[in-house]
């Protein structure tokens, strides 16, 4: 029998064998095409993965696959490897990895609307064709840092090699990209650039197409389905030759990739938090190496496993040390806030700074990482604060729409006049977020724009386009954010940075807390003084002393990151240990618990002395959309005996059937465990 291995979009862990009709010619059967089979009572679209003449499903029971959808594989051999590996490693359906990297258009069992759609896309891709002169504005000239980073770059620009460009923020990382991807464009290669965030796609397309008169198409989660099909067919066709997206466009076919560039690698939006968990940055690396080709993994705050890879000689560091052109580095400034008086949350001396800056005509840059009016709502008289009814969080105060909302499950409520405990009138709104410090200003600025960029202003699709536009102008304005504009983002004219506050994080229990911290606080330290003028950096926080502000203002990140590699690896934590975090969750507030311990029964038998299983304990935010949710962590030092125990652990859950009134994932190298 000649049988073919199928996987479907199913959340099933298993492939499915289908016999091969006579009249479908072995050689039409291949690897990443996709072929329509009746699944139950329906045809379904599967994708193949292997032919072979052999199986161990009886004759009888198997079915005939009813026709082959596509002339070629529209899953490449090496993207297929990779979609495999990533199954395998992180514990997720095969079908469902597949088929999350092509087009819903492609996933549906409908012929006629397939081929209306590829016709319409075509002739519109085959306009787009590269002109002779494929530069449209002049590059600038390198320093002798980025002419010497970028050289070693293109000494193995036919090869697999990871580099680390480690340049702060402000040294021109983003020119020494350009300058490659120009080099690559000669060789009539194409190039894949990750960003980590929807945010930062407007600024860094707008420059990708003023330098370069080629097709550059966009991926990110705001496509609608035509335009990701667009973006989807001009890669692999080769038409479209940058490919600049968030995390999942580490997916994308390409027709001749010569590079992958991963901007901010260290940024938590490159690690898929539901679902399927998967780390982009880590997958661009395999698919490097699967390509052979280099990869640049580009940062200021470089992750601290990349640091500890560089150290282990997996990885070759490229240093730009200076600022581009004659933009220095910014001043760092502490205020110390105990004992002041804060209106707004805004001191004295920071206010003072302002408004200098304001009065010679530059920008100013708030950060605040906590958005909405005020973070709680609570009884002056009996002291109950305003709860999200679905989690156990407490709901954010906003202004406009007056309201209340959980910023965990997106849940509205009315803002109470009356206590609903004790039935006073005295309600009062604590605390601070971006949308009170923004009318603050605005009082106390009245002649100055006030410009606040949070999830809540940029939901409207061009509207983050539309405020980045007005901080372009130049004119003297406050902007006033969340870490939305911490990251990448071009501000020739913001001199001055205010760090509102930041002190929560120096205590949090997340071992990698303060990791995030010192990168946040230097990411948003980098928007000022980034062009001519010179930079200042407020920090206002109850504890100036704290070591984690020590370091990063009087010494350099490395040698903080150092310092936090050395802890980690005394408290044999990441990159030192592997871990994979089991969550669990349910209406049924008891069933978690349950399931998770006959969890740690069965893997328990099954461990070895280098792996500890830790709880069931409730997760950091138990209740969440109505539902309970609890945790088991498994850390070892051995990572392929690890993966060994999950692979047993998930074969006994389904094998056994425990899990029938749960929903449960596990989150292979988790980003955030508490």
């Amino acid at each position: 029998m000649n049988i073919a291995r199928i996987a479907i979009d199913k959340p099933l862990r298993r492939l499915f064998d289908y016999k091969i009709p006579e009249e479908i010619s072995n050689s039409s059967i291949q690897p990443g095409k996709r072929v329509s089979i009746p699944f139950g009572s329906r045809l379904l679209v599967g994708i193949v993965i292997e032919v072979r003449n052999n199986t161990n499903i009886p004759e009888n029971k198997l079915k005939f696959i009813k026709s082959v959808l596509d002339s070629t594989p529209i899953i490449d051999a090496s993207l297929l490897s990779l979609c495999q590996w990533a199954s395998d490693y992180y514990h997720y359906p095969l079908g469902e990895v597949l088929f999350n990297t092509i087009p819903k258009t492609l996933r549906i069992n409908n012929e006629s609307k397939r081929k209306k759609k590829t016709e319409m896309v075509l002739p519109l891709i085959s306009e787009t064709g590269i002109n002779e002169n494929m530069i449209k504005s002049i590059p600038l000239i390198l320093n002798q840092e980025q002419s010497d980073t970028l050289q070693k770059i293109i000494n193995h620009i036919d090869h697999f090699k990871t580099f680390l460009l480690n340049g702060i923020t402000g040294s021109g990382k983003t020119e020494v990209y350009l300058h490659l991807i120009h080099q690559l464009l000669s060789q009539k290669k194409q190039a894949l650039v990750l960003v980590p965030e929807i945010a930062l796609t407007p600024q860094t397309i707008n420059r990708f197409k003023d330098r370069f008169n080629v097709p550059i198409v966009c991926v990110h989660s705001g496509l609608n389905d035509s335009e990701r099909f667009n973006a989807w067919q001009g890669a692999k066709s080769g038409h479209a030759k940058i490919v600049i997206g968030t995390r999942s466009a580490i997916y994308m076919p390409f027709k001749n990739l010569g590079t992958i560039i991963v901007d901010e690698e260290h940024d938590l939006s490159f690690k898929q938090q539901e679902g399927f968990r998967y780390s982009a940055r880590d997958l661009a690396i395999l698919r490097a190496n699967n390509e052979n080709i280099p990869i640049i993994l580009g940062s200021a705050t470089p992750s601290f496993e990349t640091l500890y890879n560089v150290e282990q000689n997996r990885y070759t560091m490229l240093h730009l040390p200076e600022r581009a052109g004659n933009a220095i580095h910014p001043s760092f400034h502490i205020i110390d806030i105990r004992d002041q008086q804060l209106p707004h949350g805004l001191s004295k001396p920071l206010l003072k700074k302002i408004k200098d800056h304001l009065e010679q005509k530059n920008q100013v840059l708030l950060f605040l990482n906590r958005r909405g009016y005020a973070p709680v709502l609570m009884c002056h008289q009996c002291g109950w604060i305003a709860m999200c009814q679905r989690c156990d969080i407490r709901m954010t105060l906003h202004q406009n729409p007056f309201q209340l909302r959980c910023h965990h499950c997106d849940s509205i409520q009315q803002v109470e006049t009356i206590c609903p405990n004790c039935k006073s009138a005295n309600l009062k709104d604590k605390g601070i977020g971006t949308e009170r410090l923004a009318f603050a200003l605005q009082k106390i600025f009245p002649n100055i724009p006030i410009i606040r960029i949070d999830r809540d202003t940029t939901r409207r699709k061009n509207a983050l386009t539309a405020l980045l536009d007005e901080v372009n102008t130049g004119e003297p304005q406050i902007l006033v954010g969340t870490q939305m504009i911490s990251k990448g983002h071009h501000f020739p004219n913001v001199t001055l940075v205010g760090i509102i506050n930041t002190d929560n994080a120096f205590f949090s229990s997340d071992f990698r807390a303060q990791e995030r911290t010192g990168q946040l606080l230097l990411q948003v330290a980098g928007r000022a003084g980034r062009a001519e003028k010179p930079g200042e950096v407020i920090i206002q926080t109850h504890y100036p002393d704290h070591p984690l502000l020590q370091q990063l203002v009087h010494h350099n990140y490395n040698t903080f990151a150092t310092l936090g590699l050395q802890e980690r690896k005394e408290s044999n934590l990441p990159p030192y240990s592997y871990l994979a975090l089991i969550r669990c969750e349910s209406l049924d507030t008891t069933a978690p618990n349950i399931f998770l311990n006959n969890v740690k029964a069965i893997a328990s038998p099954l461990t070895k002395n280098n792996i500890s299983i830790l709880g069931p304990i409730p997760a950091p935010v138990v209740r969440k959309k109505g539902k309970q949710h609890e945790q088991l962590l498994l850390q070892s030092n051995n990572r392929i005996a690890l993966q060994d125990l999950i692979r047993k652990v998930i074969e006994k859950i389904e094998s056994e059937k425990i899990s029938t009134k749960v929903k449960w994932s596990i989150d292979v190298d988790p980003m955030e465990l508490f």
